[in-house]
């Protein structure tokens, strides 16, 4: 230590102590000497610091033995921490104490240790360890013991319970009330067949009657989904499906799973196996509303649970699996993956499957096997359950696809029932456009006298523009009549020339290659004759697939020579506008359709030149809506059909109005009402004019006349008509050539027939706003060959219907067709034809030039794709 830094010595006298010390040794009978006096080194300061301890001198009084005591536990103390010599710790280095006191006594939870230095402290001793697991297992015995003893045995007789949904009219009066309940009756083990039994048994859980109900492996797979946010599983023995079918609540949460699991413990030491099993073939799901095998036995077979064969009790427990998906009616409304031909494959499979492992398990004989196996079950179709007939089934359908499409409730909750719907429906208005369906069908259609007049269909929608409520809709004859696709809402209905406004639109958006990015005027010329070659943009042609070259018709050979695209909407004329799609791209009229409210899997996949004239599929709902944003002045919204969804009184919320953006500029909007005003007065779509008020809209017929639109609107509703003829047995669209008496019907005749009849009462209270002034817009780019412009062009509209074609000389220009010898440099992977087949008056579609369109272009009517919300969660 340096020298400025020592204490000074103490006063000859020894200051305060050493008067202390005097009279300490006064009232004992000794005198203290003073420090130093003895002359024995331990006096001095010079070595007391380091040296030995002073001899032990004997105290009189209790307070001085006290404070002799404490000088005594702090000379030990010292005496640890310096060691011998006093150096700290001793010979060996650092001491262990570091300064630290000892504690007086041990404490119950020595950690960190008292006695250990440095990382030695932070070591838990094995008595620690060992007596922290004993606490760990004996909590967790405990916390077994009472989350146990708290539950209680599902009884199978309250899942049976069930409540009507209830769905409201948009000015919440009561549309219906219809449930499941009546679809429900538990039945006892010895009326469930035992070839049902082994069915399952052999299907979901083969060690059924070995097990002890719980699946460890399959309860941490859950616990590590949830936590890492992914799906949970479910149950994977019997017995905790068992118990997730009467868990009322599916909220998928940690105390319920765990709940389920202390459940699925007291259910496997309580219940007998035959008791179990009984309970979940009582609760399980087999869709179509079905709950327990006796409703399902019913449902698909229309025979009591006892009376099923093995054949079918194998189809049964393969929708144990996922009604969804192995219901072979299909449940494309729900997923377009679930259409009924996946179904069936899917069905058929699994059917298959089971019966081989109940053969293979020994539950059934060689014999029965044979039997089982040599066909598939054919289920009965749907029926129709109290309350859902006529229209009212396809509102009721219409917005329990909206509800599962925007919410977190699975078909099976909703199925429970005690949901109260409230929709955008308006009675009056759904009234009404069943009457005009129904008024036109008798005065046109006669199924029992003419051949031709049989299967014909219709689907028919009504939307607000800048809203998207659906108001209305027509989804065809009733679940009452074995109806149960619902033609408002479903794909497989090419839309024909009624897809000529979106080409037009991105013209006027995007311009053509050679223009871009300037629009076009709609008073552009383009070359209207009759089979034409199409021309590419780098200027080949378009071929088939056997390099002949593609010719695009009309339906009629009248030559229109060249004409302005507002002529050609007028007449509905198919050359135009197929050569106008490839100037422009079809990547752009389809990305104009996506912006106006078409659903992009509803849309044909193949960007070919018939793309132009209307080979998509989308629902009536979707049409009316895309023409809606025209309406809007290109303001989007969205189709819904729900307004708020409560269950059992309470508001279960995430029902709010979509919102509405500007797809398209509003003077191109505007644009294209304009033109199509002119279709209603001047050209094809002329019986609409019976309306008496300013009105918008196109007609479209397709390929071989298999399907008719109209859709059209005013300012306050956009209405889309669409009548087909459907083969019941394959649902092949069929021809309407014949049909009505006439030689083939037209998007102008019965659909705008209903249109109108609808229009009128849907608004006859309605004022007459009119629509926006439509600016000038574009430039005019007349297609390469037309001839140049005049000094002054004077647009005289046709005064005369499709039938007699006009003949507009400031409008037309005679033009030779191009000569079959011209060469072309680009391909299509097409198909043979050589020439668009013919439509209707206005236009029709054509045959494409690829032969094989898979994305709803086909004959086959679907179920989905092009549906309200496309098959998906919408």
């Amino acid at each position: 230590m340096s020298e400025h830094r020592r204490k000074p010595p103490p006063p000859q006298g020894g200051g305060r102590a050493a008067a202390r010390r005097g009279q300490s040794g006064s009232s004992s009978g000794r005198r203290a000497a003073p420090r130093g006096a003895t002359g024995s080194p331990s006096d001095s300061y010079g070595s007391g610091a380091y040296g030995a301890r002073a001899e032990e001198r004997p105290y009189g009084s209790r307070a001085e033995a006290r404070r002799a005591a404490q000088r005594s536990t702090g000379g030990r103390r010292r005496a640890v921490d310096e060691g011998p010599g006093g150096r700290r710790g001793g010979p060996g280095g650092p001491g262990r104490g570091r300064g630290r006191p000892m504690p007086a006594k041990k404490r119950f939870i020595d950690y960190p240790r008292y006695d250990k230095d440095g990382w030695h402290r932070w070591v838990p001793s094995w008595k620690l360890v060992s007596g922290m697991f004993i606490g760990f297992v004996g909590s967790l015995v405990a916390m077994v013991g009472v989350g146990y003893a708290m539950v209680s045995i599902p009884n199978e007789n309250d899942a049976a319970k069930s409540q009507n949904n209830v769905y409201y009219w948009a000015d919440g009066s009561q549309m219906v009330a219809t449930g499941t309940g009546a679809n429900r009756q538990n039945v006892t083990i010895d009326q469930i067949p035992d070839a049902m039994q082994w069915a399952v048994i052999s299907a979901e859980n083969k060690s059924f009657y070995q097990d002890s109900g719980v699946d460890p492996m399959g309860i941490a797979r859950a616990l590590a989904n949830m936590a890492s946010g992914g799906q949970t599983q479910g149950g994977s023995t019997i017995t905790q499906q068992f118990v997730k079918n009467t868990y009322l609540s599916q909220d998928q949460t940690l105390s319920r799973k765990f709940k389920e699991m202390f459940i699925s413990i007291k259910v496997g030491t309580k219940l007998s196996k035959q008791q179990i099993l009984q309970g979940y073939l009582n609760t399980s799901y087999y869709g179509r509303g079905a709950y327990g095998i006796q409703a399902a036995a019913r449902t698909y077979f229309d025979v009591d649970a006892v009376k099923l064969q093995p054949s079918q009790c194998a189809f049964l427990a393969a929708l144990l699996k996922g009604p969804t998906y192995y219901d072979p009616a299909g449940n494309s409304d729900i997923d377009p993956a679930a259409n009924p031909d996946a179904n069936r494959k899917r069905s058929e499979a699994r059917w298959s499957w089971i019966l081989g492992e109940m053969h293979k398990d020994k539950h059934i004989t060689d014999q029965q096997y044979q039997e089982a196996i040599k066909s598939y079950p054919k289920p009965q179709g749907r029926k129709a359950t109290k309350g859902m007939t006529g229209q009212i089934s396809y509102l009721a359908d219409t917005a329990k696809k909206y509800v599962l499409a925007h919410s977190d409730i699975s078909e099976k909750e909703f199925d429970q029932g005690g949901y109260q719907i409230y929709t955008t429906f308006k009675k009056d208005k759904v009234d009404a456009l069943s009457a005009a369906v129904k008024k036109i069908e008798k005065q046109r259609l006669d199924p029992k006298t003419r051949e031709k007049d049989k299967y014909v269909q219709f689907g028919a929608a009504s939307v607000v523009p800048n809203d998207g409520a659906i108001v209305a809709l027509y989804g065809g004859a009733g679940y009452e009549h074995n109806h149960f696709t619902n033609n408002a809402d479903t794909s497989g209905v090419p839309v024909g020339s009624t897809w000529k406004p979106f080409v037009l639109a991105a013209a006027m958006q995007y311009g053509t290659y050679k223009t871009n990015p300037q629009g076009i005027s709609p008073l552009s010329k383009y070359n209207g004759n009759d089979h034409l070659k199409v021309r590419q943009q780098d200027g080949s042609y378009v071929l088939n697939k056997d390099n002949s070259v593609f010719y695009q018709n009309n339906e009629s050979d009248h030559r229109w020579g060249y004409i302005t695209l507002r002529k050609a909407m007028e007449q509905s004329i198919n050359t135009p506008f197929v050569q106008l799609g490839v100037d422009v791209g079809m990547t752009h009229v389809r990305d104009v359709a996506k912006a106006a409210g078409i659903l992009p899997q509803s849309m044909s996949q193949n960007l070919n030149p018939s793309f132009a004239i209307g080979t998509s599929t989308p629902s009536a709902v979707r049409m009316a809506d895309a023409y809606a944003t025209f309406a809007a002045s290109g303001r989007q919204t969205d189709p819904y059909s729900v307004t708020k969804v409560k269950k059992n009184g309470r508001d279960t919320g995430s029902f709010t109005k979509p919102k509405s953006s500007q797809a398209m500029p509003s003077d191109i909007a505007n644009n294209v009402t304009d033109v199509l005003q002119n279709v209603i007065q001047n050209g094809t779509g002329q019986n609409a004019k019976a309306l008496g008020r300013t009105a918008a809209g196109k007609t479209g017929t397709t390929d071989s006349n298999k399907s008719a639109w109209f859709v059209g609107y005013t300012r306050q509703l956009s209405t889309s008509v669409a009548m087909f003829r459907e083969n019941p047995k394959d649902h092949e669209l069929l021809s309407m050539n014949g049909t009505a008496g006439v030689a083939s019907i037209h998007g102008g005749d019965i659909p705008t027939l209903v249109w109108t009849e609808y229009m009128k009462e849907a608004l006859k209270n309605a004022s007459d706003p009119g629509f926006p002034e439509a600016t000038k817009i574009g430039e005019v780019a007349d297609e390469a060959g037309a001839p140049s412009p005049t000094p002054s062009v004077t647009i005289t509209p046709s005064e005369t219907p499709s039938e007699t074609p006009s003949e507009t000389p400031s409008e037309t220009a005679t033009l030779p067709s191009p000569s079959a010898t011209e060469t072309c440099r680009f391909k299509f992977n097409c198909g043979t034809t050589t020439g668009g087949a013919t439509g209707g008056t206005d236009g029709g579609v054509t045959t494409s030039p690829t032969p094989t369109d898979t994305s709803g272009t086909g004959s086959t009517r679907g179920n989905g794709n092009g549906g309200f919300f496309g098959g998906s969660t919408g």
